[in-house]
């Protein structure tokens, strides 16, 4: 963490687009920031007006997360567990200190003189008593089959049920794991959050939603199998898999009726679906859909029409969201939520939080939730491999952390 109230943002770009920044057009690889010059956190619904207004009179690179439970301001849902992180439901930072870097070059910019700081200034990881601790195996299976239940009477056809690994009595190294985990488990949505104690590492994979000129599109992610040496044939399963495909399906169609709350009428449309792209250690379904934003819809809203996305929630979503605040025994917080930035020109880029580890320094926890979509047709058994699997990289990075 930097010293005194100040935030540091380490995002990845996957698309490498342009934009113009302080009157220069910028492609990136990675963007920083760091420090605050300017910024706007909310915890009520009131505050989501106030924000808007914020972001409009900013005119500057604005980074920004929003927390899960900001699904809490924007509809009429509450959280019943604790979250052992704590990050506010959203922050938006105009940063004192931004640079570009991609492979040619890095660029800075600085508001003010950067002081002295220290990111790695803290105890080994290997010094402490720290305990992991995971769901039961008996009492994953069990909850599942209470989820089928209900998609058996109608109440949801698809719900993301996500569960949480934790180490207490941790200390760390926040940013040296976090290129551990890059190095690991390289992903395209990978970012970096230190704010006030709270850290996010992240090695995510999935895109929520890009806005670039006036159109928008969302990446969502449903379907994963272990990426092995005769991949081809693992692709080809994934691709043919009844149900990792439906999954997938019922998550673009909710995706496309999010995307219609903010789209001209007609414009929505499906660029790909069930394409299977290979990542380090799994293979992935992604399916794209895009759309032209309506010119009364603000950048902004885009957003909250959204959110949280469908592939982390199942559908329908409001009904899904309810379900998993009964079953999962925490609060998800930044997990499930989103990172990214806006442009000067309100352009956007926001991950999906995935494949992360968290980590408040004064309380000494850790957690690195793990999630798989829960049908009509998942195997119990598979699924709990499916979201230990999702663990296995954080899990070995910590572990070597540690060394």
């Amino acid at each position: 963490m930097l010293e005194g109230e100040s935030q540091v943002f380490v995002l990845k770009s996957t698309d490498n687009l342009p934009f113009s920044f302080a009157d220069v057009e910028f492609k990136f690889s990675e963007l920083v920031g760091v420090g605050i010059q300017k910024s706007m956190t909310g915890e009520s619904a009131a505050d989501i007006p106030k924000l808007k207004k914020w972001l409009d009179e900013a005119d500057d690179l604005v980074f920004a997360y929003f927390n899960y439970d900001t699904k809490n301001l924007l509809e009429n849902l509450k959280s019943k567990n604790v979250d052992a992180i704590g990050f506010p439901k959203f922050t938006f930072v105009v940063p004192e200190i931004v640079m570009f870097m991609n492979t040619e070059q890095a660029v800075c910019f600085s508001f003010s003189q950067m002081v002295e700081r220290d990111w790695e200034k803290r105890d080994d990881f290997s010094n402490n008593k720290s305990s992991l601790q995971s769901i039961l195996k008996s009492d994953y299976l069990n909850t599942v089959e209470r989820l089928k239940e209900h998609i058996q009477l109608g109440d949801v056809y698809e719900i993301n049920y996500c569960v949480k690994h934790e180490i207490e009595n941790a200390s760390i190294k926040p940013f040296r794991l976090f290129q551990q985990l890059k190095e690991a488990s390289p992903a395209p949505f990978s970012c970096y959050v230190a704010d006030k104690g709270r850290y996010l590492m992240s090695s995510s994979p999935e895109r929520f939603m890009k806005k670039y000129g006036g159109r928008i599109i969302s990446q969502p992610m449903k379907g994963t199998n272990r990426r092995i040496v005769d991949n081809e044939a693992q692709k080809a399963a994934l691709r043919n898999d009844k149900k990792e495909v439906a999954e997938n399906v019922m998550i673009t169609d909710l995706v496309r009726n999010d995307l219609s709350r903010s789209a001209k009428k007609g414009s929505v449309k499906v660029d790909e679906l069930c394409g299977v792209y290979e990542f380090k250690h799994v293979n992935q379904m992604i399916s794209t859909v895009s759309a032209e934003l309506r010119e009364d819809v603000h950048p902004l809203d885009a957003i909250l029409n959204a959110f949280p996305m469908g592939s982390m929630t199942g559908a329908p979503k409001i009904k899904a969201m309810e379900l998993i605040d009964q079953y999962e025994d925490f609060s998800r917080g930044l997990y499930s939520g989103s990172v990214g930035y806006f442009t000067p020109d309100l352009d956007f880029d926001f991950n999906v939080i995935i494949r992360s580890v968290l980590y408040n320094e004064d309380k000494k926890v850790i957690t690195f939730p793990t999630g798989s979509a829960i049908t009509i047709n998942s195997n119990p058994e598979k699924e709990y491999e499916e979201c230990m699997l999702k663990a296995e990289a954080m899990r070995k990075v910590l572990a070597n952390h540690a060394k």
